[in-house]
């Protein structure tokens, strides 16, 4: 398969908010193509596929960690933060990787947790087999399992305690993850020059930012409930100084499963930055909620909520990640309604959320995945997509944990989906051979032959993303409907007047939810009269009404993204 893409202007430098108008892909090199036929994906693979992720549109991709690791957490298990787990390749492999990526204007963001190691690392060997020695205080220890009862357990269906004992150094050893990913203790200043000398050798190797694990869960205090301590955000601003000291224009992205007004706090001030991207968990399940509850009252509500950010600072918003859907951020009675739409069946849960691809939580529904896609390629912040979801790939959830979304990419219908040329049992997970998803029928090279696919549409619609700055730049205005199903936004840009002759911008998005089709009333005071352009087709639109109402029909889950003003050009 080859690829074709427009020229784009050479010299990342050029944009120092480029994190903001960047669409994001994760990828997971275990899961995207095997170079050699051993059976899993490494960097190798990946570089055979960046022509590919060039022509989708992609600005960013986010990289798992892909550091030595016993591998009992895909790879969030470190046993050695300089080196690359031989099964993904080298460093020089890496290299190459930055330099052909940075050569298609794309940039490389690694995944780097910070808050633990694996029980394997060298530095927990030497603590447990030496107290007295460097690397002695490097973990929290204690000889009580009773230190820090305000702190809960994350992984309730895996873990206990947050303490396990162990049998070498006659002490309890503190974790917030599973029992074999001890916590390193930020308390020690040598921990923090440790950290510091991973993130340069990283930032040396050309890395264009990072993605915080679990940040908020370095420290921890006898009064505090172990997450979000004021010492944790004391140490980001420490980071951020020298990162835009000594690596100006890279960026650090805040992973905090909490809610906005708290995940604000992970950006810092203009006086104090911290980092310059953050996660935003609670609009995600809303998503979800909204399209069987026909109601956008939930997301109405959070996207009206204002957090006060600093100059530059930008959210990441998604679908689906390499994690469950995550239902921290929401009540027990609406956990309750997810799991009865989303997961009904048990194999389906893991820890407090849901452990699907996107397109098997919306049974596979082209309306929905269209609508699902629209609203997140609007929302205010960057898009972040999970690899396989732009052909609507499906799981597995007879396989254990979180390996059911994490199969195999599906690139042909011939053997190993295209993923490898090794014998289909030595697969580290098989491919989906289901009856809906099997990947014979999803696939790559069977959707770029159909000008309609999902590939091609969600390929279009990030260029239509792209070519509007207020999608990457611009606020947010939430707008009044008489439809309970409908929620309505303006997409506002004043206009940089940079030298990307970026021009003042207002972009009208609407949605329906509803499963049958609407008319709706949105309420536009200020923009009486203005005429109403389709973004995709550039089709005219009724204009606002002189009273500022704006009359919509919607047909069954539908959107609207029409620019708001007279058509530029």
């Amino acid at each position: 398969m080859t690829f074709t893409a427009p020229l784009t202007l050479p010299g990342l430098a050029l944009d120092p908010l480029w994190y903001r108008r960047a669409v994001f892909y994760e990828v997971m090199v275990r899961s995207f193509v095997d170079s050699n036929g051993d059976g899993a994906g490494d960097l190798q693979g990946l570089i055979s596929k960046l022509d590919y992720l060039q022509w989708l549109g992609i600005d960013a991709l986010w990289i798992p960690p892909i550091f030595d690791s016993p591998l009992r957490d895909g790879g969030y298990d470190i046993s050695d933060y300089h080196n690359i787990l031989p099964d993904f390749g080298t460093i020089d492999d890496f290299r190459e990787l930055v330099t052909k990526a940075h050569e298609r204007n794309m940039r490389i963001v690694i995944d780097l947790p910070l808050n633990h190691t694996s029980d394997q690392h060298p530095w927990f060997q030497a603590s447990r087999a030496d107290p007295e020695g460097p690397y002695g205080d490097f973990y929290v220890w204690s000889d009580t399992d009773e230190k820090y009862p305000n702190v809960r357990i994350i992984f309730t269906d895996y873990e206990e305690s947050n303490w396990t004992f162990d049998a070498e150094r006659r002490q309890f050893y503190w974790h917030r993850f599973f029992s074999h990913q001890p916590d390193l203790n930020f308390e020690n200043p040598a921990v923090h020059e440790a950290v510091f000398d991973v993130i340069r050798f990283w930032m040396d190797l050309g890395v264009d930012g990072f993605r915080l694990d679990a940040i908020p869960y370095l420290y921890e205090s006898e009064e505090g409930s172990g997450e979000s301590e004021p010492e944790t955000h004391e140490f980001i601003r420490v980071l951020r100084r020298m990162m835009d000291t000594e690596y100006p224009g890279r960026v650090m992205i805040a992973e905090a499963n909490q809610w906005p007004a708290e995940v604000v706090e992970y950006f810092g001030t203009e006086e104090d930055p911290e980092c310059h991207m953050a996660f935003d968990f609670p609009v995600m399940p809303r998503i979800f909620y909204s399209l069987r509850s026909q109601s956008a009252a939930e997301l109405n509500r959070v996207l009206s909520e204002t957090t006060e950010t600093p100059e530059g600072a930008g959210w990441g918003v998604f679908l689906r990640n390499h994690d469950e859907l995550t239902l921290e951020m929401v009540s027990e009675e609406y956990r309750q309604a997810m799991y009865g739409w989303y997961a009904y069946d048990p194999r389906m849960r893991v820890n407090i959320g849901i452990r699907r691809r996107l397109a098997p939580l919306l049974d596979n529904s082209r309306a929905e995945l269209e609508l699902a896609h629209a609203l997140l390629f609007s929302l205010p912040g960057s898009p972040f997509l999970y690899y396989g979801d732009e052909i609507g790939m499906g799981d597995n959830i007879w396989l254990p944990d979180r390996d059911a979304s994490r199969t195999p990419m599906q690139w042909t219908p011939d053997r190993n989906a295209g993923f490898s040329t090794a014998d289909p049992g030595k697969l580290f997970l098989p491919v989906v051979q289901s009856l809906v998803y099997n990947y014979s029928l999803v696939n790559v090279e069977s959707q770029l032959a159909q000008s309609r696919s999902l590939l091609h549409w969600v390929r279009n619609v990030i260029h239509v993303r792209k070519a509007h700055p207020a999608f990457g730049l611009g606020g947010v205005r939430v707008l009044e409907t008489d439809h309970e199903s409908v929620l309505a936004f303006v997409r506002e840009y004043a206009g940089s007047g940079t030298q990307f002759g970026d021009a003042p911008e207002r972009v009208l998005c609407v949605f329906s939810f509803a499963h049958n089709p609407v008319s709706a009333r949105i309420r536009l005071d200020g923009d009486n009269g203005q005429p109403l352009w389709d973004l995709f087709g550039g089709g005219a639109f009724p204009s606002v009404r002189d009273d500022g109402v704006l009359e919509l029909t919607l047909a069954t889950q539908s959107f609207y993204w029409l620019h708001l003003g007279d058509r530029r050009g």
